[in-house]
Parts: structure tokens; sequence; C-alpha cells
């Protein structure tokens, strides 16, 4: 489990297709403090590590992944955002993330406002997914606040600590993100509408 707090940013230094899957490996500042094995989220998708080199790690996604999440675009240069899984002690600073994205979602628009930035996105409501004003989302493994809730768009300010210390800071109109909906929405959402 996750708490939506990034931990540090990491860059994409290697990609390898082997089958259906992609190895990714990844320099980051943590990564002499990893072990294999040993589950992070990236941008908000729980891999696990599979390698450790020197000042990198290496996670491998499966076609399932590749498909619901933005990890197929990945390539070399790329920084995502990281956070290694909540200590049972430790304090829970953001909200219950899974690391389990939903689907994905695209940027609509960037407002700079003055010291903090607003970003619009947009996503497709079919699956059932929805926001609440106010309510938790997570973009790109990130935690937080929603608001501007409509039926497949929301809204979330980016204060500026969070900017420069997420992938934040590279998003562009268009960029696609990985979305994971809040759990108590899920779960309630489920037991309105039951199994399909």
């Amino acid at each position: 489990m996750f708490t939506g707090i990034i931990e540090t940013l990491g860059t994409i230094i290697n990609t390898e297709k082997e089958g259906t899957n992609v190895h990714f490996d990844i320099a980051t500042s943590i990564s002499d403090q990893l072990k294999i094995d040993q589950s992070v989220s990236h941008n908000g998708v729980c891999l696990t590590v599979v390698a450790i080199g020197d000042g990198y790690y290496r996670v491998t996604a499966i076609e399932e992944t590749l498909n619901k999440t933005d990890l197929g675009t990945w390539s070399k240069g790329r920084k995502v955002n990281l956070e290694r899984c909540m200590p049972a002690n430790g304090r829970f600073d953001g909200h219950i993330v899974q690391g389990h994205v939903d689907q994905t979602g695209i940027v609509e628009n960037i407002t700079e406002n003055d010291g903090s930035w607003i970003f619009d996105f947009s996503f497709d409501p079919s699956s059932g997914n929805v926001t609440v004003e106010k309510g938790s989302i997570t973009v790109n493994g990130t935690s937080l606040t929603c608001f501007n809730s409509k039926n497949g768009r929301f809204t979330v300010a980016i204060i500026p600590y969070t900017y420069e210390h997420t992938n934040f800071h590279e998003l562009k109109i268009g960029n696609k993100v990985n979305l994971e909906f809040d759990i108590v929405g899920k779960y309630i959402q489920r037991l309105i509408k039951g199994y399909q």
C-alpha cells in the first residue's frame, strides 16, 4: 500500500522488450536502499524490483499493465514519480493508494496561477470511475484533491513543491497520465451498481 506522497524521481536509462513484457532500468538516488522483490510505485503503478545494479534497478511490466497504463510510451530519459510502500509504523500523509491504476487520463489544460498550477484532466467515464468534489485522486502516483468534478473530468491544483519534486513539471497538454480513483469511492460504486 502507498500514500501518494512521492518520495523521489527516477530516470529510465534502458528499456528491453522480452516477449509481451517490457523491462525498465531506472536510475534513482534510492536504488541502493531497494531490495529484490520489493514493491515500488512508478507513476502510480506498483511494480516489483527484479534486479539491482550500480545506481539503478530493474522492474518488469506485463502486457496487462502496458495496456492499462501509460508505461507502453515510456522510453529512455523519461522521469517517473517513485514511492516505496508505506511502512507499518509510518505516517499516513496522503490517502490509501493501491498502486493499481484504473485507467489513463489526458491533460486537457495547464494554467499557471501566480505561483501554483491548475491542471485539468479528462478520462473515459464509461468504465464507471468517478471523482467527487474535494475527494482524493491519484495522478501518476501523486495523491491530490480534485475539484470541478464532472463526468469524465476533474481539476487539481499543484503547489510549487509538488510541481518541482514530481514529474508534473514535465507534463504538457495532450499527455497521458495514470489515474487511480479513490478505493472507498470504488467500493461504494460497486455496492450501488453491483456486478455487470
